[in-house]
């Protein structure tokens, strides 16, 4: 019902989605990437950080930061979701663009990037990044 979904909706929190934070952990240690932190205090609050390399990772769920392949519109209340999905997107965009000119590199994975079919390259992209900062520095 929408009572029910409402409060299953209010439930979701904006940081500690164990599923795509705990999947990207077991990514980093499988291809042994170390270095990173997390709840590291920075404008964004990314989900992982490099902070040596100056790089910040979030890791963007597909729904809530409106992935073209897989966010999928409710049913119900659509001027709100969309409203609030666009919102998301305009925010995500503002801080890549602000800590970008900080310095920083800023690495969004799609929720979906993180399935094991895609490791190869994540594996690449991230690394890649990495090669950059290290040869920045």
């Amino acid at each position: 019902t929408k009572t029910e979904r409402s409060k299953i909706m209010a439930k979701v929190k904006r940081e500690g989605n164990l599923s795509t934070e705990n999947e990207f952990i077991l990514f980093l240690k499988r291809n042994k990437i170390g270095g990173w932190r997390r709840k590291y205090p920075l404008l964004g609050n990314p989900d992982f950080v490099f902070a040596r390399l100056k790089i910040a990772v979030f890791i963007d769920g597909c729904f809530w930061h409106g992935c073209p392949d897989h966010c999928r519109m409710p049913a119900t209340n659509i001027s709100y979701w969309k409203k609030k999905i666009s919102g998301n997107i305009k925010r995500d965009k503002r801080t890549t663009s602000i800590l970008k000119k900080s310095g920083w590199t800023v690495l969004r994975i799609w929720e979906h990037e993180l399935k094991k079919r895609n490791e190869k390259k994540l594996v690449c992209k991230l690394l890649k990044r990495i090669q950059t900062a290290k040869s920045a520095l």
